[in-house]
């Protein structure tokens, strides 16, 4: 990757720029850092998916932190406004 990121899962998007980020105010990144959310905090997001035939997906995106607004039973806390250059897909083989 190209630098810290926090981990979220694609599969979760609320809509096509908007996914859940974390149920907490803190969140833990990829390297080990403490991310305090708040509202418009910008913030960097990663998948990683590794594939039985070795091949490794990196998701990353770009965004900020907001409230989750969206749900009347909110199931996450905070969500992440991905920026309009969307979602990058790199792809590695072993």
């Amino acid at each position: 990757m190209d630098k810290p990121r926090i981990r979220v899962d694609f599969n979760e998007l609320l809509e096509a720029d908007l996914v859940f980020l974390s149920k907490v105010d803190a969140v833990e990144d990829s390297a080990g850092r403490k991310i305090h959310l708040s509202e418009g905090e910008p913030v960097s997001i990663y998948e990683f998916n590794l594939y039985d035939d070795g091949e490794k997906e990196y998701l990353l995106a770009e965004g900020v932190a907001v409230l989750n607004t969206f749900q009347p039973n909110p199931v996450a806390k905070w969500c992440c406004r991905i920026n309009e250059l969307g979602i990058t897909v790199i792809t590695e083989e072993q």
